[in-house]
């Protein structure tokens, strides 16, 4: 039986739900059970969590066919589960309705357990330890994901320009100042396709991995890996627009990634110095992304949470820039220009209620 105190109203307005209800009691059989919302999503996919007497929980996805594809989720799912971490196992499916039915990894997400005391590395280091499995282990299977190419670099950069700069803060650049985007971007473009190509998660932060005792950690929101830079996922890791750490904690972690890397057969650069430009201009690319990713969340798909975490990401991009002589320029314009437009906008945002 469905749970009527939180989901009754909600089915009787809401098609997926309908049929997702169908699918479980139709065709899974489930009879007494109890649905509730699991998890929020920057996408259109939406995650239940089942719990019926006597069974372990179990999480439900809902993708919307044409907007949400299962294909992809089902293929790195399998390839994870291949490289020995932990993430969900697929126990049921409706590819064609858009369903999928999946172990829970609980509730206990990295974001809030790394803020106590003494939790960070230890979750860290097993969060290090999995990447680099997924890398040493994924070196063919890599091979079959989507490229992280020059295309799909400038095609998420420009999410910064279109997004951010123009839909969400009506900011024009001068002549002078687009150049300095624009040769930005070309270097990031070179930066990033410069390093080994590797397995990507492409969304390895702190509220997609979760606390696993005896397994951790559990590995979420892995549909769209690609095969691009050996530094992408370690910047999301450390350079985590949810939460920031002091420069020289971040670099004894990337640094501790480096070392673990090499031990397992990975490239990593001639050098710890070559290594860590690396990690800060992807990690400038990945920031200049993120912010339009987060102003499109808003303006297209009517999503205004992820605005208040703008600040932190462009923050992390000024204080990389900072770190080389030639993105400097880029670090000034939005030190100067977009951080000022970000914070004045959120204000006027809070004050508007």
């Amino acid at each position: 039986m469905k749970d009527a105190s939180t989901l009754t109203q909600r089915t009787a307005l809401d098609p997926r739900l309908q049929s997702l209800q169908r699918w479980l009691e139709g065709d899974l059989g489930f009879g007494d059970y109890r649905l509730a919302p699991a998890s929020a999503d920057a996408s259109f996919r939406r995650y239940f969590r089942i719990t019926r007497a006597g069974h372990d929980p179990v999480i439900v996805m809902d993708a919307p066919p044409g907007k949400e594809d299962v294909g992809p989720y089902l293929r790195v799912a399998t390839m994870l589960q291949q490289f020995g971490v932990n993430a969900p196992r697929v126990l049921e499916r409706s590819v064609q309705e858009g369903f999928l039915l999946l172990t829970d990894l609980g509730t206990t997400m990295y974001l809030p357990e790394l803020a106590k005391p003494g939790r960070a590395d230890p979750l860290y280091g097993d969060a290090i330890t999995a990447l680099v499995q997924i890398q040493a282990r994924g070196t063919e299977a890599a091979r079959t994901l989507p490229p992280y190419d020059e295309k799909l670099l400038r095609f998420e950069m420009s999410l910064f320009p279109d997004w951010l700069l123009q839909r969400h803060l009506r900011l024009e650049l001068s002549g002078a100042e687009s150049r300095v985007l624009d040769d930005a971007i070309d270097a990031l473009v070179a930066n990033a396709l410069e390093q080994p190509q590797v397995f990507v998660h492409r969304d390895y932060h702190s509220r997609n991995l979760m606390v696993c005792p005896g397994a951790n950690p559990g590995i979420l929101d892995f549909q769209d890996a690609v095969c691009g830079g050996l530094t992408y996922d370690l910047v999301s890791l450390f350079r985590d627009s949810y939460i920031a750490w002091p420069q020289e904690r971040v670099v004894g972690w990337a640094l501790q990634f480096r070392r673990a890397a090499a031990a397992a057969g990975l490239e990593t650069g001639r050098d710890d110095a070559q290594f860590l430009r690396w990690f800060d201009l992807m990690g400038v690319q990945r920031h200049l992304k993120v912010g339009g990713i987060f102003a499109r969340l808003w303006h297209r798909d009517g999503k205004p949470g992820y605005l208040a975490d703008i600040p932190r990401t462009l923050e992390y991009a000024v204080g990389s820039c900072a770190r080389h002589l030639d993105f400097r320029a880029l670090g000034e314009l939005i030190r100067q220009r977009v951080l000022p437009a970000v914070t004045a906008c959120l204000s006027e945002a809070a004050a508007a209620g």
